[in-house]
């Protein structure tokens, strides 16, 4: 069975559950070192059980995403061992209590832009020269529809992504040039611990699990993956274009 990214360095956020922790055996099974990061050991060590189980491999970070100087060490690490970074996604995220914005915890809305925004700028400002160092640098961030649904309770999420998808897309303005590719991916309401807080009506086998929306992650990390700028939506099963400004 052919392995598209064999030898090729990934790193994954949010890497001890989910979509995260989906996505990075995907990885794996594809062939790529996966440098897992996330705050949960005990989370990270199933994973690494599972990817090892597949005959993959992978460096485990207990790290918060919040530790700025945390993710410029790993930087430096990754630089010294392998010169490079293949593929980065940007998954870890929080989605705080549906909340009216007048009641939204001030020190809730400020962990939630922390985490959803600011941790993936500090990432790109990190990993940006790694990237460019790979011969096919490919990154992925996990937006939200409620990036641009404006959705009643969801101000402190929808925000965040908001900002997260422009983040993205102006990086991947600034990477047309380049040998990196920069692509948003949505993927929807999933059976996760995360959407089960937020929606706790829903019905969870309704949902799509996380290994199946991973897979359709992983087309947009491969090498001869070339749109720049986009975002997928999974439950479309398409990518979408952003419209440049007038």
């Amino acid at each position: 069975m052919s392995k598209p990214l064999a030898d090729r360095i990934a790193l994954v956020t949010g890497a001890s559950r989910g979509i995260g922790a989906a996505v990075a055996l995907e990885l794996a099974k594809a062939g790529a070192h996966v440098v897992a990061v996330a705050r949960t050991v005990g989370g990270l060590e199933e994973l690494d059980d599972q990817i090892k189980s597949t005959g993959g491999s992978a460096t485990l970070v207990p790290l918060d995403v919040k530790d700025t100087d945390g993710l410029l060490r790993l930087a430096t690490a990754l630089n010294e061992r392998y010169k490079r970074l293949d593929v980065l996604i940007g998954n870890a995220g929080i989605l705080p209590t549906p909340s009216p914005i007048g009641h939204i915890e001030p020190k809730k809305w400020d962990e939630t832009l922390a985490i959803n925004v600011s941790a993936n700028w500090h990432l790109i400002r990190a990993f940006d020269p790694l990237l460019q160092a790979a011969p096919a640098g490919r990154a992925v961030f996990i937006t939200s529809a409620l990036a641009t649904a404006a959705r009643p309770y969801f101000a402190a999420y929808g925000a965040s992504k908001a900002a997260l998808d422009s983040l993205a897309r102006t990086y991947a303005n600034e990477c047309s040039k380049t040998n990196i590719r920069v692509n948003l991916f949505s993927p929807g309401q999933t059976r996760t611990r995360m959407m089960k807080s937020a929606f706790p009506g829903i019905d969870p086998e309704t949902l799509p699990p996380p290994d199946e929306v991973a897979k359709a992650i992983i087309p947009l990390c491969l090498p001869d993956f070339s749109d720049n700028g986009k975002v997928y939506d999974y439950r479309a099963g398409k990518l979408m274009s952003f419209q440049p400004p007038a």
